[in-house]
């Protein structure tokens, strides 16, 4: 009976007394609550590294993912799409270099989209037919070529310190605003180019600035036609009644060519490089001075043979700019123009240069 009790009689913990937290025992008490709560801190710590590692790992992988697609419908698949020329806007990637200049792949496209959607819009031109194919094709080669163009006017202008400033810009759109009736306004004529050629106002400023800013360049380094300009000058200015035809007839020896030319009667705002607006100027039978074409294709001397309320009768000569041209076929046949997508080039674009 006394075993019996002594085995229902609750048994005193051992660890009961360890258990107490006593002044000598804190210490341990506490080690051993936070050893407990080390195992569930340092996996989470280990896991969030992770965590971070993994996340910069696949950022980084999709990002070249998606530099490899832009890369891909840029150049093998040459995409031209509305999304795609919004995203060279963004990132100045070049389509081409010419004497080490970029050509940007932004002003390739503006240019290139723009003649399709003249095609399209104005031309009713299908481009799945053969034709359409061909002229998309021939679209292609003029867009780059132009491009290459401004882009090594660009690099030229840079070496010579030109520029086109806003006043010069605002000056020549005011120019083409010009009609018979007067100006056009600003918001009338964007209206005209975004029908015509689905460009945006500030879109056709950058094509028309990049366009000054190659004149400008093919005048300053056209030292020929300037010192041929000159002695035309001398010559009209000691004798202004000289037949200006047989003017270009004596001048046919010199290293540069002149030309003549009467186009017979235009409006005083016809779109001819400013000569009707200078002709309109004179009296009958007087010549102007030099007239810079705001075309940028010469040197003109412009003399009034009539003039009515809204007309004019001129003739002119013209001392054509050719310094530009010959420089960039030179840098083309020199192989310093890489183009970065193919383009078929037709017997006519090749005979060109």
């Amino acid at each position: 009976m006394k075993k019996l009790l002594h085995k229902l009689k609750p048994r005193r913990d051992s660890t009961s007394s360890s258990s107490r937290i006593t002044n000598d025992t804190v210490a341990e008490h506490r080690e051993r609550i936070l050893a407990g709560g080390r195992k569930f801190k340092y996996p989470i710590q280990y896991a969030r590294h992770r965590l971070v590692f993994n996340a910069i790992l696949i950022s980084v992988v999709a990002l070249i993912i998606v530099v490899l697609i832009g890369w891909w419908q840029l150049y093998p698949a040459q995409n031209t799409s509305e999304f795609m020329y919004r995203v060279t806007k963004v990132i100045p990637v070049p389509v081409a270099s010419v004497d080490g200049q970029p050509v940007l792949y932004s002003d390739y496209l503006m240019k290139y989209r723009s003649s399709i959607y003249y095609l399209e819009q104005k031309e009713q031109v299908s481009l799945k037919t053969e034709d359409g194919k061909r002229r998309v094709e021939y679209t292609k080669q003029q867009a780059m070529q132009d491009s290459i163009a401004d882009a090594y006017a660009m690099k030229l202008a840079n070496q010579m310190g030109l520029s086109v400033s806003d006043v010069e810009l605002e000056a020549f759109l005011k120019s083409q605003r010009q009609s018979s009736d007067g100006e056009i306004s600003e918001q009338t004529y964007d209206s005209v180019i975004a029908d015509y050629y689905n460009w945006s106002p500030s879109e056709y400023r950058h094509a028309t600035k990049n366009k000054l800013l190659r004149q400008k360049v093919t005048y300053a380094i056209d030292k020929d036609a300037k010192s041929l300009s000159d002695q035309v000058a001398a010559i009209l200015q000691k004798t202004p009644t000289t037949n200006l035809k047989d003017l270009t007839t004596q001048l046919a020896g010199s290293s540069h060519k002149a030309i003549y030319g009467a186009p017979g009667w235009v409006l005083k705002t016809n779109q001819d490089g400013g000569l009707s607006t200078a002709a309109a100027k004179l009296k009958k039978g007087e010549v102007s001075t030099v007239v810079k074409s705001i075309s940028g294709d010469g040197y003109y001397f412009v003399r009034l043979i009539d003039v009515n309320q809204t007309q004019v009768s001129y003739e002119y000569i013209e001392i054509p700019l050719t310094t530009f041209d010959t420089q960039l076929k030179k840098i083309i046949d020199s192989n310093k123009v890489q183009e970065y997508i193919d383009i078929p080039k037709s017997a006519t674009t090749k005979q060109k240069g």
